[in-house]
């Protein structure tokens, strides 16, 4: 009888464990399924617009490639600044791949990666409204994702600073690691044994872009250490159904959503794009 508990208590701590470590393996299949569908019971609508923007593509990407029906929820697929692969990123977040699985868990633990904490929400509303210092927390943003000063209302810094980074899981960026040294969209690689544990086969599966057939718009920056141009060159051969597709030769992973010119040069385009397919 006590074996029988304990091994009960043992797979809800697994369970608790592995909801807490996920990475983009488990958005895709689990989270982002989750919020799709509870916006489609809540609004009664039989097809949404999805609008993604960095790994918000990634796991559209995987979902709406492997679960066919999830797709046909989607009536078209808005991807800004999109990731598929990370073979080419030449942004500092990308030398985590040089590191061997348990190094970044020596570094930064076995749950959060750079979680949103008091001492950084301190720091964002004390240090960065100052002049000279504003400029630094602006400089952190464009080292790791590309530079394009011009663009960035240098007023908001703290504000961005308070809420970005926000965190993730160890997992992801173990994930994420994987993809820098593969160069490939796969699933996590757990090693053999765990492999054969969670797919049944010795390697993680491939998950193929092209399996998507969604009406699909893109916009991508020409400055972007994290989306690389390179990769996003890899990814447009990959994309079955492109309706729309920009380049924005000065922009930076960021631009995209804190951009001062984002609502001229991208903004309009969505909504012209949304009226155009409703």
């Amino acid at each position: 009888m006590y074996i029988i508990k304990f091994i009960m208590l043992l797979t809800q701590l697994c369970v608790f464990l592995f909801v807490l470590s996920p990475s983009y393996d488990e958005m895709a299949r689990l989270d982002l399924p989750a919020v799709i569908n509870f916006i489609l019971h809540k609004t009664g609508q039989e097809q949404i617009y999805y609008i993604g923007h960095s790994q918000g593509t990634t796991i559209g990407f995987i979902a709406f490639s492997s679960l066919p029906q999830l797709a046909k929820r989607i009536k078209m697929f808005f991807g800004l600044a999109p990731v598929a692969t990370i073979k080419f990123s030449s942004s500092p977040l990308a030398k985590l791949g040089i590191f061997p699985e348990f190094v970044i868990k020596d570094l930064f633990g076995r749950r959060e990666f750079l979680p949103q904490t008091e001492l950084i929400k301190w720091l964002a509303t004390h240090f960065c409204t100052h002049e000279v210092i504003k400029q630094i927390c602006g400089n952190i943003f464009f080292v790791l994702c590309g530079f394009n000063e011009k663009n960035l209302n240098m007023t908001r810094v703290d504000v961005y600073s308070t809420h970005c980074p926000s965190g993730t899981s160890v997992q992801n960026m173990i994930h994420w690691a994987q993809a820098v040294k593969s160069g490939e969209l796969k699933a996590f690689d757990y090693g053999w044994k765990g492999n054969i544990l969670h797919y049944n086969q010795t390697v993680p599966p491939f998950y193929c872009v092209k399996d998507m057939k969604i009406p699909t718009a893109l916009w991508s920056g020409g400055n972007d250490w994290l989306a690389d141009r390179k990769d996003m060159a890899l990814l447009l051969t990959q994309v079955s159904n492109l309706v729309y597709h920009k380049e924005i030769p000065d922009w930076e992973h960021l631009d995209f959503i804190w951009g001062l010119d984002a609502p001229e040069r991208m903004y309009n385009e969505i909504l012209y794009i949304l009226k155009k397919f409703s």
